[in-house]
């Protein structure tokens, strides 16, 4: 039996290294590749912060890669396995099946409980790291931040188009700055032929110098209406980070640790603020870490089923889970933060279906 058991985990853990690392450059370099040249060769971005940025994103893609990765690992190898009549031979011995799928089932158990941890303290850290240094990143390099022929909204206040940027040199070329006064009053509008940056690191803001070009003051006898001012030299402020306190950047939920979301939670509850997108960040955190269990208990019965050894009939029936389940965990997370449903129970209904399924298909497999 012991040789079975490790048969079995050794037909398993080549296709899951195998998914792993592929995943692993699919999703991390693959879906960037294309804006981290851009930013390399066209912004001026230096290659240290940008392999730092690849660096903070990978625990985020973890989260998803790795129960992806052990579906895909579950239909492989069970797939083979089941086409090569292994999977009868064991059991026309009088082999219980579930005594040899038992040990996956636990790995699965382990690992979704080791991505627990894993979500709630090195994914939410990193994620944090990740926004400071596309901050840090902006103050570096302001025009990195900046796109030609694109409407801006990065800085506090403030809409920005413009028409040219040479990111080598930090310099922008026909620029236009809007900002909204509230609902009935008219936009401040300001126009210059060219813009150079001076940058301070420690406030985390951006000083716009602009040059030859006119802006709407208030009338100081009617501040509601404008006249045109012309200049040859006009400095603005720019607040790269949009918090009130430019010295410290506030962690947004999906950063926080369910402790942290706990303690938040505690601070606003007494101002009457709903709790539901706070308790279904938590669960999320929880629910996305067990779908590591779920699809290994649905993958292995679907495999044993369906009988087919080729990968592409694998892969196609992964994506066919993961079109289910990824979809449906997206509208019960909506459906928690609006309060349709408990949020506390929304983010498990997915697992809970699919779960279901896959308990009822193995102990058939077993007992029959």
């Amino acid at each position: 039996m012991k040789i079975l058991r490790n048969y079995f985990l050794k037909e398993f853990l080549g296709p899951l290294i195998m998914v792993m690392c592929v995943l692993g450059f699919v999703m991390t370099l693959v879906g960037t590749v294309k804006d981290i040249a851009n930013q390399v060769i066209n912004r001026g971005v230096d290659i240290l912060s940008i392999l730092k940025i690849l660096v903070l994103m990978t625990p985020y893609m973890f989260t998803y890669a790795l129960p992806i990765a052990l579906l895909v690992a579950t239909l492989l190898s069970f797939g083979r396995l089941s086409s090569d009549n292994e999977i009868i031979a064991i059991r026309a011995n009088g082999i219980n099946l579930f005594q040899l799928v038992a040990p996956l089932l636990v790995l699965g158990l382990i690992l979704s409980l080791v991505l627990v941890i894993f979500n709630n303290q090195i994914s939410s850290y990193a994620h944090f790291a990740y926004r400071k240094t596309i901050i840090d990143v902006g103050v570096k390099n302001p025009t990195a931040a900046f796109e030609e022929g694109v409407f801006i909204n990065s800085f506090q206040k403030y809409i920005i188009f413009i028409y040219g940027v040479d990111h080598k040199n930090n310099r922008l070329n026909n620029v236009r700055i809007y900002e909204p006064q509230g609902e009935g009053k008219p936009t401040r509008t300001i126009v210059a032929k060219a813009g150079e940056f001076v940058t301070d690191q420690a406030t985390h803001s951006v000083k716009l110098r602009l040059i030859d070009g006119t802006s709407d003051e208030p009338d100081p006898e009617s501040p509601t209406n404008f006249y045109k001012l012309n200049f040859k030299t006009y400095f603005m402020n720019l607040n790269l980070m949009k918090n009130k306190d430019r010295k410290k950047l506030e962690k947004k939920p999906k950063e926080m640790t369910i402790s942290e979301l706990r303690q938040e939670m505690k601070k606003l509850s007494k101002e009457g603020i709903p709790m539901g997108p706070f308790i279904t960040k938590i669960t999320e955190k929880i629910t996305l870490a067990f779908s590591c269990l779920v699809f290994i208990l649905l993958g292995i019965p679907l495999a044993i089923i369906t009988r087919r050894r080729e990968k592409s009939v694998n892969l196609g029936l992964a994506v066919v889970i993961m079109a289910v389940y990824y979809p449906l965990l997206i509208g019960c997370e909506a459906l928690g933060i609006e309060g349709v449903i408990n949020p506390g129970f929304a983010l498990w209904i997915p697992n809970i279906l699919l779960g279901t399924i896959g308990i009822y298909l193995t102990t058939k497999l077993c007992v029959s």
